[in-house]
């Protein structure tokens, strides 16, 4: 009688590793990674920036506006226009209000598209606003 005991494929135990709490571990760490992953944000033009002696890097900017040299306004690598420009601000400056705003003016733009981004800037209630510049050293 043992021996058919011993025949029988239910009784028998399976040995094996089991992978669950591997791979659940696996996913938190995923999760975690992205969570608190840093995106880098671009303009979404190259911008031809003035040297300055006096240039620090900004860390905390989450809203970069750049201004081309043909004086035309990009946020996220899409063209904003003028009149619309302090409500986008504001909207991103909604999504993170810790984060700051960071000017790329082209050298070849004019002072007066810098002075209307700016004013624009202030407009939306942000008061962090800094214009990039080139280090010269």
């Amino acid at each position: 009688m043992s021996d058919a005991l011993s025949d029988d494929p239910t009784t028998e135990e399976e040995t094996g590793i089991d992978l669950t709490p591997m791979l659940d571990v696996v996913f938190i760490m995923l999760i975690f990674f992205i969570v608190t992953a840093t995106f880098v944000k671009e303009a979404g033009i190259d911008v031809d920036r003035p040297q300055a002696t006096t240039a620090e890097r900004q860390d905390l900017a989450n809203i970069l506006i750049a201004i081309s040299p043909e004086d035309e306004i990009w946020i996220d690598g899409k063209r904003i226009d003028e009149r619309d420009l302090a409500t986008t601000v504001k909207r991103l400056h909604a999504e993170n209000p810790q984060g700051s705003v960071v000017i790329q003016a082209d050298r070849a733009s004019t002072h007066k598209k810098l002075v209307v981004v700016m004013d624009a800037v202030q407009q939306a209630g942000v008061g962090q606003v800094a214009v990039a510049a080139e280090n010269e050293s």
